[in-house]
């Protein structure tokens, strides 16, 4: 069987070749992304792997199909670069739902750490023997509130690490449909979460829903000097809300490990270029914004349960005409799923 891999890295083939060769798979490596100028590439194999910036849209959707793919296999767990209702009858789609919540939540912390501690200040100091403590004052996390947006398999981990730090909880989720309690955790209406964190993460998809769910109405109802922690999907933040915001001195801190204009940027060397981006450089700018490069998931666990499970998917699917990780693919027509999975 052969798959067509996109936006391939060096640290994306070990794991993939091994498990791959283990069930009788190659991988075709592609260092571009997938999209309507590339979906071409993709002729004569049996599916695409693919990534978070990836497109896979109604056309990209309708050329696999006449090429003779017959399954996307993203190698992550959102979706929303993904064209869900128009893969009806079309193409398997297949997710790994959960590689290794523990590298998100620990980046998360590490951000929130490095923040409110001045660690990525002083590293720079230290470097020039500038040891002066002016300027480098933080503040304890033990007793504050932390707001946690989205009580997957994330956010669980997220909010046991707060609490080994003393910090009170408080949590939102969709599925929640009322303020509980519910396994030692306090779900509140999105509103009193806003108003009574001193720190906000968000671990949740973005949908229709939730996209831009932080804007400047949300920002205004949260407190001055508020912490904002995104290590989900860009655009659950309004960027130019969120700059608006830190320059009025509302938010007091951002850590960012994705934007919600990152397709054309994240995961490549920018360096030697001229950022167009104009808001993704001020915030970067910005001496209480952290920004790195969407890099929370990627640690070696992590690299490993993609691969397994993205090979499992597919050998499943081939094997089977099944796959539990399969999203959106109704035989019997969208009018007639009965699945959470599809829309």
């Amino acid at each position: 069987m052969k798959i067509a891999f996109f936006v391939t890295k060096p640290y994306d083939r070990p794991s993939f070749d091994r498990y791959g060769e283990a069930q009788g798979i190659t991988f075709k490596y592609f260092e571009t992304k997938l999209n309507e100028d590339t979906v071409d590439l993709a002729q004569g194999y049996d599916g695409v792997c693919v990534f978070v910036n990836d497109t896979v849209n109604a056309p990209v959707i309708d050329r696999l199909s006449r090429l003779g793919v017959r399954f996307v296999a993203l190698r992550c767990a959102g979706f929303n670069n993904v064209d869900m209702k128009h893969a009806y009858g079309k193409i398997h789609v297949l997710r790994v739902p959960a590689y290794s919540p523990y590298a998100v939540a620990e980046h998360t912390m590490a951000l929130l750490l490095t923040s409110i501690r001045r660690i990525h200040k002083a590293y720079i100091r230290t470097k020039d023997f500038n040891f002066s403590l002016s300027g480098m004052t933080g503040f304890d996390l033990h007793g504050k509130t932390v707001g946690v947006i989205g009580v997957g398999r994330i956010g669980r981990v997220f909010i046991d690490i707060c609490k080994g730090f003393g910090m009170k909880v408080l949590a939102y989720d969709r599925r929640v449909s009322s303020p509980a309690e519910e396994g030692g955790i306090r779900y509140v209406t999105l509103n009193q979460l806003f108003s009574e964190s001193d720190i906000i993460s968000l671990h949740c998809p973005l949908t229709e829903e939730t996209y831009h769910m932080i804007d400047e109405k949300a920002l205004d109802q949260c407190k001055d000097g508020v912490v904002i922690l995104n290590t989900s999907r860009g655009a659950l933040v309004d960027a130019e809300a969120l700059l608006s915001a830190i320059k009025s001195r509302k938010v007091g801190a951002a850590c960012l490990d994705v934007y919600e204009e990152e397709s054309d940027l994240f995961f490549e060397d920018n360096s030697g270029h001229i950022l167009e981006d104009d808001t993704l450089a001020r915030l970067i700018s910005m001496p209480n914004v952290i920004v790195t490069s969407h890099q929370a998931f990627l640690t070696e666990e992590a690299l490993e349960n993609i691969a397994e499970t993205t090979v499992q998917n597919i050998v499943s699917l081939t094997k089977t005409g099944q796959c539990p990780n399969e999203l959106c693919y109704c035989r019997g027509g969208a009018q007639d799923c009965k699945s959470e999975k599809c829309f």
